[in-house]
């Protein structure tokens, strides 16, 4: 059988999608890079935001579109948010909630498998192999549907994931994403004490991998021993750091476990440690109750902290949720007009940090060359950055001098020091 697949949302479903196509090749299938030659189409849904749940309904009928004869399963969080909705799209044959997604070989064929190769290069366009270690989350933030959708926190075992990674390593990754819906409490349900911080240095220790990269790790997660992980060269210098809001009464309201305060003392703390390091967050705008003076607030306080990348959303309201009882609910248009506020401000933040790197030589991950021959790869403190080099970069990290900003991205000297 011939299988598509593809995912929508967070690195935790591209690392879930990655490890399926892995079981499909097991049992003997051929995954395929195009929906067109596909018998079976998988797509791994999300539903974190009312937007992310229509790209789902429309990816469903883009794909359908695209190789009607191909039967689709949609799997994964929209499934669990809209079964009926799912289930009732032109050509979808199975509709599977995350609970299901560890079967879904079995409910598909009738087979069960286990992965024969974890990962190899380049599988959704990716060089970077992303690994879920974690699912689920303990936290109680009032807006967040994803807890409801996956569940409480759960664990794999640090043999488990580091036997993983020595596996991606076999087969030539040069960087793992470590991937989860509260990641920071890896290991918290398996009784582990400083769990991620401790499966970091597992990794680093047991294994040849030459890059290790975290993805979001909420703030009241990030202790002391983890902040000391990054004196190692081989952790990506990157920190995604949720904030949601600059205003402590908003984050109140938003159930958050922490104040700004304390969150600006942490990205201190962090700089301190490693000058150099990207800080990345997520920002909510017009959560129900956030006045003007709170957004004002909440933009200086963005501002001061200097981050490298916003990823800005207006508030969406989602069924279950509590936010959805609070008073004081925001006029859409106010939300998306605040939400290009901060987003502004985000894009003179990223110039900021971007233009500090001018001159310097830094790693890069190769990824992908264009139809021009022009490379794009990642540093490890997540610039963008192209080269014109005529040489085979794929899947190679070099250290290269960035020598030019052109747009978001900057340009490296097609010369390399291997």
């Amino acid at each position: 059988m011939r299988v598509y697949l593809e995912s929508l949302g967070c690195r935790l479903n591209a690392a879930e999608i990655t490890e399926l196509a892995s079981r499909f090749a097991g049992a003997g299938h051929n995954v395929v890079e195009a929906p067109e030659a596909a018998d079976v189409i998988v797509l791994n849904t999300c539903a974190v935001t009312a937007q992310a749940a229509r790209k789902s309904r429309h990816r469903l009928r883009t794909l359908h579109r695209r190789n009607q004869r191909a039967r689709l399963a949609a799997v994964g969080c929209w499934v669990n948010y809209s079964p009926d909705g799912a289930a009732g799209i032109s050509g979808v044959t199975w509709a599977l909630p995350n609970a299901d997604k560890p079967r879904t070989i079995e409910l598909l064929t009738g087979q069960a498998a286990e992965p024969s190769v974890l990962w190899e290069p380049g599988h959704g366009g990716y060089t970077r192999a992303f690994l879920g270690v974690q699912t689920g989350c303990d936290n109680v933030c009032t807006y967040c549907i994803t807890r409801i959708l996956r569940g409480p926190a759960r664990s794999r075992s640090p043999v488990a994931v580091v036997t993983q990674v020595q596996s991606l390593v076999a087969h030539g990754a040069q960087e793992v994403v470590l991937t989860g819906v509260s990641l920071g409490a890896y290991g918290h349900d398996l009784g582990l004490e400083n769990g991620l911080a401790a499966l970091v240095a597992a990794i680093l220790q047991d294994t040849d991998l030459p890059r290790l990269r975290l993805s979001s790790v909420e703030p009241w997660d990030v202790d002391e021993q983890l902040l000391r992980c990054w004196e190692s060269p081989r952790l990506c210098r990157q920190l995604h750091l949720p904030l949601q809001a600059g205003s402590d009464a908003v984050l109140r309201r938003m159930g958050r476990r922490i104040t700004t305060a304390q969150f600006a003392r942490l990205v201190e703390r962090a700089r301190a440690i490693s000058p150099d390091l990207a800080l990345t967050t997520d920002i909510i705008t017009g959560f129900p109750g956030e006045s003007e003076s709170d957004f004002a607030e909440g933009l200086a306080f963005v501002a001061a902290q200097h981050f490298a990348r916003l990823h800005v959303f207006p508030y969406s309201e989602r069924a279950g949720t509590p936010a959805l009882r609070l008073s004081g609910s925001v006029p859409v248009r106010a939300r998306r007009a605040r939400a290009a506020r901060m987003r502004a401000l985000g894009e003179r933040l990223a110039a900021a940090y971007r233009r500090r790197f001018l001159g310097r030589v830094l790693p890069v991950l190769w990824e992908r060359r264009n139809a021009a021959g022009r490379w794009r790869g990642l540093s490890d403190n997540y610039l963008e950055v192209v080269t014109d080099s005529p040489d085979d970069l794929y899947n190679r990290i070099t250290s290269t001098r960035l020598v030019s900003i052109e747009g978001e991205q900057l340009r490296a000297e097609p010369q390399f020091c291997l």
